[in-house]
């Protein structure tokens, strides 16, 4: 099974030297779609082989776990896998459109797939400190791209970026290292084992708050937030893009593999404070985007608001609350994605991305004005769209739990997200344009096809995930399985452990 897991991990590296070789010339994005392509490939084999044969695991090297390095997938593993193809395809053909030959010959396209292939690498390995590897090669590709410009704005916001995201990286160092001195592994599926058997079950539950602070900064938890809406509207809108879908989701991802399968000695304390986490995340993130007036800051408030739905599933922790988790993470990265994209088309159409300066868009860009309600309604839960399936999954959990006021205020932040949306088109498509502009995507040119064929495909991944919800429920369903119940992933490992 080893090609199955470093195929995907490979390609975007592979990708990566090639664009980079073929910056100076027009190939260097083609380079790039080809090999997203081919990792949308590999990505769907491996989906299919995890759901239809189980977990699989490699050991790279010939060194068998604990001592040498695992990649393992479930099929967690295997969803995030093949989103982050998914939008990194679309991405990818939009940046063919957007990205300019200045940002090409400085390196853009081979650093994008460097964040990808960091990306893809979090979600498969199978031991704690290649996570923090893979983090770092994030934040690197990441930092990279948003400094590309040298704008003052691009400076200050990923100063503010890579500043709160080294403390993440020391705190999740720091728990790595008090962890393993406290049971002498860092591979996943051991330590499961290893902290059950731990004779102090204190100090663990206390290095658990270590890794909590850590991803819930990656993910933009309340009160870890603020460096996510200082930064995210300052790069390209490619960048945006795959930023929004992608880099919180692996802090998501994180705290749902470690608070499953290694932090499960005092559930009632840590759920307990992932609960009021999620509730002020929802809260604050939708409260921040009604405040303010530029796209991408709206939508990047959404996105905070949006990772308290997701903490909202793990701290309830019932089969049905982490299948309604999952079902909106899968939901949301390409909901993301597909609004920062629309913002980039009406930043090129309308002149900029602040709402007191544009408008008028609705009655010359009709298009583009339903592929922006598409992936807004479902991001509010509006039914039968995508996000509609995993609120009402959320909320019937916390009921279920009787946590009523849970389920009232995920309801309320519902209604707000709804108002600060629909705030946003009326202002950027329904009043006129304050200059009494005439808005209209032949204004792209030549750039048309790639800026809006990933907009539309995206929005039709949203309509078919609304209307046909049953395939990803399912896969939702055996995810919150197998996370609750992770012999499959420990038998997979465990085949190779002493």
């Amino acid at each position: 099974m080893s090609w199955l897991l470093t195929f995907p991990l490979i390609l975007p590296f592979a990708t990566a030297v090639l664009a980079y070789l073929a910056r100076k010339s027009s190939a260097g994005r083609w380079i790039s779609v080809a090999g997203s392509l081919l990792a949308l490939v590999a990505a769907l084999a491996l989906f299919v082989t995890v759901s239809d044969e189980g977990v699989v695991s490699a050991q790279m090297g010939g060194w068998d776990a604990p001592y040498g390095i695992t990649l393992v997938a479930d099929m967690l593993s295997a969803v995030m896998v093949l989103l982050t193809t998914i939008t990194g395809l679309s991405v990818a053909i939009y940046a063919m459109g957007e990205i300019n030959p200045a940002q090409e010959k400085l390196g853009y396209h081979s650093i994008f797939q460097i964040l990808l292939g960091g990306i893809t690498g979090a979600f498969l390995t199978g031991d704690l400190f290649n996570l923090y590897v893979w983090f770092e090669v994030m934040l690197i590709a990441s930092f990279g791209l948003l400094i590309m410009g040298g704008k003052p704005t691009q400076i200050d916001g990923a100063v503010k970026y890579v500043t709160l995201n080294l403390i993440a990286t020391v705190m999740f160092l720091s728990g790595i290292g008090l962890l393993y001195g406290v049971t002498g592994t860092l591979n996943m599926a051991d330590l499961h084992d290893a902290v059950l058997a731990s004779d102090r079950p204190g100090l663990i539950v206390i290095l658990s708050m270590f890794f909590l602070i850590a991803f819930g900064m990656k993910a933009a938890v309340f009160p870890l937030f603020s460096w996510l809406p200082a930064s995210y509207h300052t790069p390209t809108f490619a960048a945006s893009a795959i930023f929004s879908a992608l880099l919180t989701k692996v802090g998501v991802y994180s705290l749902l593999r470690t608070f499953t399968l290694i932090f499960t000695l005092d559930p009632g304390f840590t759920n307990a404070v992932l609960l009021w986490v999620a509730v002020l995340t929802m809260v604050v993130g939708v409260i921040g985007a009604l405040a303010q007036t530029e796209i991408r800051r709206i939508l990047s408030f959404q996105i905070v608001s949006s990772i308290g739905f997701l903490i909202l599933g793990l701290a309830i922790h019932s089969p049905l609350a982490i299948t309604g988790a999952v079902f909106y993470l899968i939901h949301n990265v390409i909901v993301k994605a597909n609004l920062f994209l629309v913002s980039g088309v009406i930043a090129r159409v309308t002149g900029g991305t602040d709402l007191r300066l544009i408008g008028g868009m609705y009655r010359t860009a009709p298009l583009l004005s339903v592929l922006f309600l598409i992936p807004a309604f479902a991001l509010s839960g509006f039914p039968p769209l995508s996000g509609f399936w995993p609120k009402v999954l959320l909320v019937k959990a916390s009921l279920d739990q009787g946590m009523w006021v849970v389920a009232a205020v995920a309801l309320i932040v519902s209604l707000l997200t709804i108002l600060s949306l629909m705030t946003l088109w009326s202002e950027a498509f329904w009043k006129p344009h304050p200059e009494a502009r005439e808005p209209s995507l032949a204004t792209l040119g030549s750039d048309r096809l790639a800026l809006v064929l990933p907009i539309a495909a995206l929005g039709l991944l949203t309509l078919l995930i609304g209307v046909f919800p049953q395939p990803i429920l399912e896969i939702s369903e055996q995810v919150a399985a197998q996370l609750l119940s992770p012999d499959l992933y420990l038998t997979a490992v465990r085949g190779v452990l002493p």
